[in-house]
């Protein structure tokens, strides 16, 4: 009997490529999404379902409905997410509530649902999405950055809360990865303003974002982590996937005076460090 993966933000990205490596490896695979419900197609040999992780009836109806098609839920894996993209300072506090409810509310949502069936079964396996930035910061990614924190604090006192009902929870960090999708990356409202004072760092800092995203990892290589995790015997609590050079850079943020490691990413994502006072 296959195992049965709901996978939530699958309909690009990451998350679609974790979904076809699922149902390729032999699991039943309900890919959810909100394009689900206009007709997008889902990744290949998986069931769609539509799935608005911000709305609790939507998230309620996903999962009555994946219950009563496969039976039982083995695993879900969260990896439905926003990024804006801004400096902290201009960044509204609408627009950081509205990475939040994506990327953690969501994730809770689809936690708190599932939850209740794993432990009544005695088991289940939860992978959820975090990133190198819930470890570490990268300029002008604050909102992204606090949320990914966010889900590793959670995802740590899920962890105890759930062990001793034979639930596993691992949190996935992916470094930079090819084939993000520009539909839910967003830019904060004055992030490319002319009077800006963050202007030419900020172009100077997302144009090396831009690079090291389409130099990085194949999105493969994350969905073959994912499966790796869900076949185990014993899944890990974290799972890094990327990089040497961004391994490295995880090692020396724990290794390093905070001041010289902060100081060197400034200096690679192009930030002068000093700015030049004003002219009277």
């Amino acid at each position: 009997m296959s195992q049965v993966a709901l996978v939530a933000g699958a309909s690009s990205g990451l998350g679609r490529h974790v979904a076809a490596r699922l149902a390729k490896a032999g699991f039943t695979v309900y890919a959810g999404a909100r394009s689900f419900a206009r007709g997008a197609p889902p990744p290949d040999g998986c069931v769609p379902v539509p799935l608005d992780v911000t709305d609790d009836a939507s998230v309620r109806e996903a999962i009555r409905h994946v219950l009563s098609a496969g039976g039982r839920i083995d695993a879900l894996v969260c990896s439905a997410a926003v990024l804006t993209l801004g400096a902290v300072e201009e960044l509204a506090p609408e627009e950081l509530s509205r990475v939040l409810e994506v990327n953690v509310g969501g994730m809770l949502r689809m936690v708190q649902a599932v939850l209740p069936t794993m432990r009544a079964r005695g088991k289940g396996r939860i992978v959820l999405f975090s990133s190198l930035n819930g470890r570490m910061a990268v300029p002008f990614q604050g909102a992204y950055t606090a949320s990914k924190h966010a889900v590793e604090g959670l995802a740590q006192a899920l962890r105890m809360e759930t062990r001793r009902y034979g639930v596993s929870i691992t949190v996935v960090e992916p470094g930079d990865c090819r084939g993000g999708s520009d539909a839910y990356r967003g830019h904060a409202a004055r992030a490319e303003a002319t009077d800006s004072p963050y202007r030419e760092t900020y172009l100077a800092a997302t144009a090396r974002i831009a690079r090291d995203e389409a130099q990085g990892l194949s999105p493969e290589r994350v969905a073959n982590a994912v499966l790796s995790v869900l076949t185990r015997r014993r899944p890990p609590a974290r799972r890094v996937v990327a990089q040497p050079l961004q391994r490295a850079a995880l090692a020396l943020y724990g290794i390093l005076p905070a001041r010289w490691f902060f100081r060197a990413l400034e200096w690679y994502y192009g930030i002068p460090v000093r700015s030049p006072l004003p002219k009277e």
